[in-house]
């Protein structure tokens, strides 16, 4: 009650900050900015406006540029100024914005694309296939967050044809074709993060940095109907967007689990499912260190019979309830629900097996009640990153309960420059989800040396089975093989094989909504807390 009192003392400061500029010259006034925000509410009672908050984390630091992430990276969504050729359907199944058909050659090495004849960009110019080939000629060249190394080059054959030339064969190149925003060759240069030309459902009207982005709706575009004309994104942290929902002056505004048990008049918390998931890795090699002197691997998480103890012997819905109040689900892989998800991945949590496997492995209880073995002691420190309350406390949780198990975990908050590097020896809970299976494949697939990149771990036929999936000719067949790389009958990375990686929960997202506002029907959120829910808030209406 008083952090809730506190909250409502703040919010007419947020309510008075929250269409103005920071620190620049061009900084509304007082009554503008009022101005605005009536304008807003009187435009969402006309049924054509949303004002919808998001965590400063999601504002494009370089601007709506694909090339520089925008519609990729951590907080992957579709890119709404701009166009792309696939989608990804609610049921994360492939479907066509640009595009009109697709086809690939039997060895998986060129794709041809076919795109609407219709589409114009903001500027009147037509988009053709050499606008796309442009594009991801550009993208391949330039990105600093997507992998395009399987891309030779994108040439464009006539108007509406592109080709796709590629390196290595890449099944699963509808899911990259479904977040990268085609730009137009004729208005593209280094400004066009902040002045983009698309020729999606948006064009942005206003950028304020730090504050606010407002979008209004493309006149001319050339799908569905355009039901919410304008868009205006909010950045705010937690605090200020419960002070801002308390205040009214916001429609929908993200929020975390903390929140949910309070209540503000005139809305309701609207919960969405993510596979948005956490865990942490488990080094599955002894201690040593690396060709260039760095610790890496750790004699207890080594044993994969400890890995199997931790598996089951963590009590997922405990955690659930402890740690985000119900919302959410168990977590037993990086992808599940996804459909390339194998269900083997699921345990039931099993307290004394746990401690019979432990026990049969030669991890017996010392004195003090914690586990050792051939002079080992059962323990490791988990890491987590220090700005994150959410991890910290499922660290908090799975050091208790595995004390119960009589293993020995100790918890520690650091930054993400030491981070990646520690994990290598020392467990980190870690946040993933995508709508792609290259997931998979990042986190368990073996790199040049032998081992996989975020935590030493390898097996070749999981990587065979992996490589298989990149190389097939279609994307049903690439869903079989990347089921067959979790579980097999005989090995993979679940309970019953290697276990490198404790899935814990997949995290609802949660947002304060006004009661008359119908969010249209969200597919399963990635990763991030973010853009996902306005992939489709063209279509959002007012009741």
């Amino acid at each position: 009650m008083k952090k809730k009192w506190i909250l409502l003392m703040t919010a007419s400061a947020v309510c008075m900050s929250l269409f103005t500029g920071c620190g620049t010259n061009n900084k509304p006034s007082l009554e503008e900015a009022q101005s605005q925000t009536e304008q807003g509410t009187e435009s969402s009672k006309a049924g054509d406006s949303v004002i919808v908050a998001m965590g400063p984390s999601s504002e494009p630091e370089a601007g709506f540029d694909p090339a520089y992430g925008w519609g990729a990276g951590e907080h992957v969504h579709e890119p709404l100024i701009q166009s792309t050729l696939t989608v990804t359907n609610p049921d994360l199944s492939i479907g066509y914005d640009l595009a009109t058909d697709m086809q690939v050659s039997e060895d998986g090495m060129t794709w041809t694309v076919t795109i609407r004849d219709d589409v114009t960009f903001t500027d009147g110019e037509p988009l053709t296939a050499s606008d796309v080939a442009f594009t991801y000629n550009t993208v391949k060249e330039a990105s600093s967050v997507n992998d395009f190394t399987m891309l030779k080059e994108a040439a464009a054959l006539d108007d509406t044809t592109v080709e796709f030339r590629m390196s290595q064969a890449y099944s699963i190149w509808p899911y990259t074709m479904a977040i990268v925003g085609i730009v137009p060759e004729h208005a593209y240069g280094p400004d066009y993060g902040e002045h983009p030309i698309g020729s999606g459902r948006y064009l942005m009207k206003q950028w304020d940095k730090g504050q606010q982005i407002i979008f209004e709706a493309n006149p001319d575009y050339y799908g569905e109907e355009i039901k919410m004309k304008q868009v205006t994104v909010v950045f705010m942290e937690e605090d200020a967007a419960f002070a801002a929902a308390m205040a009214g002056q916001v429609d929908l505004a993200y929020t975390a689990a903390a929140y949910s048990d309070q209540s503000i008049s005139g809305y309701e918390l609207l919960s969405f499912e993510s596979v948005d998931n956490r865990g942490f890795n488990l080094p599955a090699i002894p201690a040593g260190t690396d060709t260039e002197g760095n610790p890496i691997g750790n004699d207890f998480t080594s044993d994969p019979e400890v890995r199997r103890a931790i598996n089951i012997g963590l009590n997922r819905q405990e955690m659930l309830e402890n740690v985000v109040n119900g919302y959410g689900t168990p977590a037993y892989s990086v992808c599940d629900k996804m459909p390339w998800y194998n269900s083997a991945a699921e345990v039931e949590y099993n307290l004394e097996e746990a401690k019979a496997i432990l026990d049969k492995a030669g991890w017996m209880e010392s004195s003090d009640g914690i586990r050792e073995k051939n002079g080992v002691r059962a323990a490791f420190n988990l890491l987590y990153p220090a700005s994150d309350s959410l991890r910290q406390a499922l660290a908090a949780d799975t050091q208790n309960q595995l004390r119960t198990l009589g293993i020995e975990v100790t918890i520690e908050g650091v930054g993400w420059d030491t981070a990646y590097d520690r994990a290598q020896a020392e467990p980190l809970m870690w946040g993933w989800g995508a709508h792609s299976p290259m997931e998979l494949y990042n986190i368990y697939h073996t790199l040049e040396n032998g081992l996989a990149g975020f935590s030493p771990y390898s097996n070749e036929t999981v990587d065979r089975y992996m490589d298989e999936a990149l190389a097939a000719s279609d994307l049903d067949t690439s869903y079989e093989l990347w089921q067959k790389a979790q579980w097999d009958g005989t090995t993979g990375i679940t309970q019953e094989g290697d276990i490198p990686w404790i899935w814990l929960v997949n995290i609802d997202h949660l947002y304060w909504s006004r009661d008359n506002l119908q969010v249209a029907e969200q597919k399963l959120h990635p990763h991030g807390h973010g853009w996902s829910i306005v992939n489709n808030v063209d279509q959002w209406t007012w009741q």
